[in-house]
C-alpha cells in the first residue's frame, strides 16, 4: 500500500529531481496564481507579466512540453485520460508549468533587491547548457515550441539566478537539530484492511460487519504475534500492504501509527493500531538508526530553510501585480506530435549546475 507513508511530495519534484524540487517546493503563493489583474496590452506572444518580468509564449511552452513529455515516459499517452473532479490532468500540469516558470520569474525579481548576480562561471555554463540543449532540439521540435538559442539562454540564466537567490536567503539558516527530533526507527507491521478498490482503483470502505471481522482476525494476528509465533511468518499469511517494513521519523507517517511505532522498545509488539488504512500490528526493530538520523536532520534542515524562504517570498510576493493574458493563456495546449519528444529541458541544466 504505498500510499500508507505521509509523504507530500509533488509529482514534479518526484520526475524532475531535488534541483528543481527546491525552487518550486516553498510555501505560499506561486507567483501567479493569486490577486491576479487580467488586463489587455500584452505583447502578441507576452502569456503574463509580473512587475517588470514578463514571460512569453516560446518560454512556457518549453516547460510545457517537457514536463508533458516526462509523463507520457513514465506513465504513457493515457494518463491524459485522467481527471479528478472534472478537472484534466492536462489542465493540472498546464497550471503546474505556469506556476514553476511564474516563480522562477519572481525570484528574478528578488535577484534585483537583493543584488544577486551571476558570476563569469555561471554565465559561462548557461551558454554552455543553452547550446547543449538547443542543439538537441529536432527542427520540428524547434518549430512547435517556437524557440529559439536566445529563449533558452534566457531561460537557464533566470533559472540559475533564481537557485543563487535561493541559497542566499537561506545562507544563515542553519538550526541545530537533535538526536531526538531527528530520531529515525525502523518497523514492521501487519495491516488487515478495512477497504477494497473497486475497478477504478476508487477506495470502497468495509461494512460494519466487515470491519468487525478486520479487527477480530487482527486481534488473532496480535495474539499469535504475542504468544511467539514468527513474526516474518506472520508477515507472508495475514499482511495486505505491499510493503512490511518503514524506515521513518517524526511527522512522516499517520499520526496513530507513528505514536504507537515511537512508545515501543526494540523487539516489542503493539496492541491493534487503527488507521484509515485498517489494523495494524507493529513490531519495533530497532528505536534509534543512525545513519538514518543523520540522513534525516539533512532533511529536516531543508525543511527550515525553504520555510524560510517561502516566508520571505510570500512576503515579497504579496506586494507585486501580476498580469495575465487571459485569452492567450486560454489557447494554450500540449503539443500532440509524435516528432516532439523533447523532455531533457531539466536534466541538461543539472549538468552544468550540480
Amino acid at each position: 500500500m504505498k500510499n500508507f507513508r505521509w509523504m507530500k511530495v509533488a509529482l514534479s519534484v518526484l520526475i524532475f529531481g531535488m534541483t528543481f524540487g527546491t525552487l518550486t517546493g516553498c510555501n505560499g503563493g506561486n507567483g501567479i496564481g493569486t490577486k491576479v489583474v487580467l488586463t489587455t496590452g500584452f505583447d502578441k506572444d507576452e502569456v503574463f507579466r509580473i512587475e517588470t518580468s514578463s514571460c512569453t509564449l516560446p518560454e512556457l511552452m518549453v516547460y510545457l512540453t517537457n514536463i508533458q513529455n516526462r509523463y507520457e515516459s513514465v506513465y504513457g499517452e493515457e494518463i491524459w485520460e485522467t481527471n479528478v473532479d472534472g478537472v484534466t490532468l492536462e489542465e493540472n500540469v498546464k497550471n503546474m508549468a505556469l506556476a514553476q516558470i511564474a516563480r522562477i520569474k519572481t525570484m528574478n525579481l528578488m535577484a534585483e533587491k537583493y543584488q544577486v548576480e551571476l558570476n563569469e562561471e555561471e554565465k559561462a555554463g548557461v551558454e554552455n547548457a543553452s547550446r547543449a540543449y538547443y542543439d538537441s532540439l529536432t527542427e520540428s521540435e524547434i518549430e512547435k515550441m517556437g524557440v529559439n538559442e536566445k529563449t533558452i539562454r534566457t531561460l537557464y540564466s533566470e533559472f540559475a539566478l533564481a537557485q543563487k537567490v535561493y541559497q542566499y536567503t537561506i545562507k544563515d539558516i542553519n538550526p541545530e537539530i537533535s538526536d531526538d527530533e531527528a530520531r529515525t526507527i525502523t518497523v514492521q507491521h501487519i495491516l488487515i484492511k478495512t477497504y477494497a478498490l473497486d475497478g477504478t482503483g476508487r477506495k470502497i470502505e468495509y461494512t460494519q460487519q466487515a470491519r468487525e471481522e478486520a479487527y477480530e482476525l487482527a486481534c488473532e494476528v496480535l495474539r499469535l504475534a504475542r504468544d511467539g509465533e514468527d513474526f516474518e511468518e506472520l508477515i507472508r499469511k495475514y499482511n495486505e500492504d505491499d510493503q512490511s517494513t518503514y524506515s521513518f521519523g517524526k511527522g512522516e507517517m499517520d499520526p496513530a501509527f507513528e505514536t504507537a511505532a515511537f512508545n515501543l522498545g526494540t523487539d516489542e509488539i503493539s496492541d491493534v493500531v487503527e488507521t484509515e488504512y485498517g489494523y495494524h500490528i507493529i513490531k519495533c526493530l530497532t528505536t534509534f538508526d543512525k545513519d538514518e538520523t543523520d540522513a534525516n536532520k539533512v532533511k529536516i534542515v531543508e525543511q527550515r530553510r525553504e520555510e524560510a524562504f517561502g516566508q520571505e517570498y510570500d512576503a515579497y510576493v504579496a506586494t507585486l501585480t501580476r498580469n495575465l493574458n487571459e485569452e492567450l493563456w486560454d489557447s494554450v495546449a500540449f503539443i500532440h506530435d509524435d516528432e516532439v519528444n523533447t523532455q531533457d529541458f531539466f536534466r541538461v541544466y543539472s549538468e552544468y549546475f550540480e
